[in-house]
């Protein structure tokens, strides 16, 4: 049987990073994992902005909590759930997580956490595993499971890869240069369309 591995921003949310950039006025904090492949120096970046700029992590949820899933999203998210098995996978952090989760109806997740001092600033963070995406998938295929996986961004492209089915979804110009291997979707209704070709196998 078929088991669905999604990212979570850009995917079913917006981008937290763009949104915080947006709310705070600091243009660095736009850039993601579409812009900078490398996970680290995008993280160490941020989060020398943040001290520099004095944001602590309730600012930073403050803006979480005015993020509402992209259109269409839920919907989807339960047409998953009825069909087959969903896990989201995402580089986020579970301090920033929760009210996004809420909202879609708290599908299983997998991130990383954040490291907040005494005084609510955020000063490092801890991933769950090297290459996590990947190593879901790759767990998931040691359990017999066949997975499908689809996400946008240059972090997400190991997890593509190793699935048995990996798709990019509205990915950036630059992810789809890189990747032509990879079949694009630019919206849920394409998506679906993708998926049903598995999910409806009689074997599945």
């Amino acid at each position: 049987m078929y088991v669905v591995c999604a990212d979570l921003e850009g995917v079913f949310v917006p981008e937290v990073w763009i949104n915080v950039a947006e709310k705070t006025g600091i243009p660095e904090l736009r850039l993601t994992t579409r812009d900078i492949s490398d996970y680290d120096v995008l993280m160490k970046q941020r989060l020398k902005i943040l001290e520099e700029k004095g944001l602590k992590l309730k600012d930073i949820q403050n803006v979480i909590a005015t993020i509402k899933p992209l259109e269409g999203a839920l919907e989807f998210i339960n047409w998953l759930k009825e069909t087959t098995q969903l896990i989201v996978v995402s580089d986020t952090f579970s301090q920033f997580a929760d009210p996004l989760m809420k909202q879609l109806g708290r599908p299983t997740l997998f991130c990383h956490n954040l490291i907040v001092d005494a005084n609510n600033n955020i000063t490092d963070y801890k991933l769950r595993q090297k290459d996590p995406k990947r190593k879901v998938v790759e767990a998931l295929q040691s359990l017999k499971y066949k997975v499908i996986a689809f996400g946008d961004s240059y972090n997400d492209v190991t997890m593509l890869k190793q699935a048995e089915v990996g798709i990019l979804f509205k990915p950036p110009q630059n992810v789809i240069e890189e990747f032509p291997q990879l079949p694009v979707t630019n919206n849920y209704k394409e998506l679906k369309s993708f998926l049903e070709q598995y999910l409806n196998q009689p074997n599945k």
